[in-house]
């Protein structure tokens, strides 16, 4: 007799496990709360380059996270590398990965004790695997428009993630334009917006908490961000309020993956680097505005940001750059479409006189449990409908 959906094993292709936190991990981990979930690292969506010394690290890393085999992380979710031939718009090398990763299933099913199983993919370049690997449905957890990434060949990702649109039972996609374009393929497609580790970053309003030694040396009023500083991010703007409000501090934290030059050396922007995720409710307790500084583009529609929930989970006023799914928030987030208007609106998030508390409540019910328990009932729906 085959398990409930909402306990059955579940096998996942997702980013890399030790990478920071997204919703690939929030997901996942909760799904492990009740059923046996294996994280596979990924098998690339990109061919790397050998001139690079981050690919060349990356290739040797996987290769010893493959020797060590499943490794149990948390409650019942183990993570594993699987070897794969990291040229995924080649049909050949696809092929050969065909045949590896059956076997490598097949054996990971027989030393965890996996019978039936739900394939669920967070990557779209796993199409031409999905109905070949054993398992009993497949779901699709779009996270990204990921044509729109300059570092991915569009024409082959758009080919490869309407391959595997076709294959999948469903689509579960973080904002409503992106579950409307992969529902022109997938007729069960759905949205699903991000949830949130409320317990985690409403720490932030915990007496015991202590705000970090490189925040706290800088004065008030403190404007933060964090997450990796890539091409998305507007650095112009923040260069241009930092220039106008030089008693303003920008503390930037995260890793930086583009050229920052227009604000590096600018005496009140401070590039904080990498920090671990469960320190960052103690950065939040120290800023005074959390700002979500995005360049507004075609890819901005697709986008839902992780760190608007966990900045209002820490009890911070939030100024934006028009994001979509920033905008549905108007109680909760300034919307700023120029850089005198985001002054302007930082100026009035500083003055605002709602509470932490207040504005950290207003988040209970968007946890991750929350979101997760909402797709399991969504999916057991049509899966019963298929049976």
């Amino acid at each position: 007799m085959q398990r409930p959906v909402t306990t059955m094993p579940i096998i996942a292709f997702a980013k890399d496990w030790h990478e920071d936190p997204t919703s690939n991990h929030h997901v996942l981990r909760e799904l492990a709360r009740s059923r046996r979930v294996v994280w596979l690292n990924s098998i690339a969506t990109r061919t790397p380059s050998l001139a690079s010394g981050r690919d060349l690290g990356k290739i040797f890393r996987k290769l010893g996270e493959f020797v060590k085999g499943p490794v149990n992380v948390e409650n019942d979710l183990w993570v594993y590398t699987p070897l794969a031939l990291p040229f995924p718009h080649s049909a050949a090398a696809r092929a050969v990965n065909r045949q590896v990763l059956r076997a490598t299933i097949r054996l990971l099913r027989l030393r965890l004790g996996i019978g039936d199983f739900q394939l669920w993919t967070f990557l779209p370049n796993v199409g031409d695997y999905v109905g070949t690997l054993g398992e009993s449905s497949a779901v699709y957890y779009c996270v990204d428009e990921w044509s729109m990434f300059g570092y991915l060949d569009r024409a082959q990702t758009v080919a490869a993630e309407h391959t595997l649109l076709n294959k999948v039972d469903a689509v579960f996609a973080i904002n409503a334009a992106l579950a409307q374009a992969k529902r022109l393929i997938n007729s069960n497609t759905f949205e699903s917006p991000h949830g949130v580790d409320h317990a985690l970053f409403a720490r932030a309003l915990a007496p015991d908490t202590v705000v970090p030694r490189d925040l706290d040396a800088l004065p008030h009023p403190r404007l933060g961000f964090y997450g990796t500083l890539r091409d998305w991010v507007d650095f112009d703007l923040l260069a241009h309020v930092a220039r106008a409000r030089p008693n303003w501090q920008l503390a930037l934290i995260g890793q930086e993956l583009c050229d920052t030059s227009k604000i590096r050396g600018l005496p009140n922007v401070h590039l904080l680097g990498q920090k671990p995720h469960h320190d960052l409710p103690a950065y939040c307790k120290g800023f005074d505005v959390g700002i979500i500084p995005y360049r507004i583009d075609e890819r901005m529609q697709f986008v839902n940001p992780l760190k608007l929930r966990e900045y209002l989970s820490a009890g911070l006023p939030v100024v934006s750059t028009p994001v979509p799914e920033v905008r549905r928030y108007p109680e909760l987030a300034r919307i700023a479409a120029t850089p005198d208007e985001f002054i302007a609106a930082v100026e009035a998030a500083l003055a605002d006189p709602t509470t932490r508390a207040a504005r950290s409540q207003a988040m209970v019910g968007e946890t991750w449990a929350a979101r997760v328990a909402r797709v399991e009932a969504t999916l057991s729906t049509i899966l019963k409908g298929k049976s």
